[in-house]
């Protein structure tokens, strides 16, 4: 639906019946787009959706990338990352 400032000034409850049924009320001045009246959408909380995360990855082939296998095994190890900062004793 689209309106002018004025027609959505006269026209507001049947603007925002057409917003509860899910359309988008676009209002215009001059015939050019200023504002749009749409639905909310519902916010999950919770952090982060990570079943989600991991479809997109495997849809988009981001779930192995190359160079993954550079990192020596005793990277996560602390004396490797003391080492290799030089903050051997």
């Amino acid at each position: 639906m689209e309106l002018s400032i004025r027609d959505a000034q006269a026209r507001f409850a049947e603007a925002m019946a057409a917003v509860m049924r899910g359309e988008k009320v676009v209002i215009t001045d001059e015939g050019k787009p200023v504002a749009e009246l749409s639905p909310l959408v519902e916010r999950r909380r919770g952090g982060i959706d990570w079943a989600a995360a991991e479809t997109f990855r495997k849809e988009h082939g981001l779930d192995r990338f190359e160079g993954q296998d550079l990192w020596p095994p005793e990277f996560d190890d602390p004396a490797f990352s003391r080492k290799v900062l030089g903050l051997e004793d």
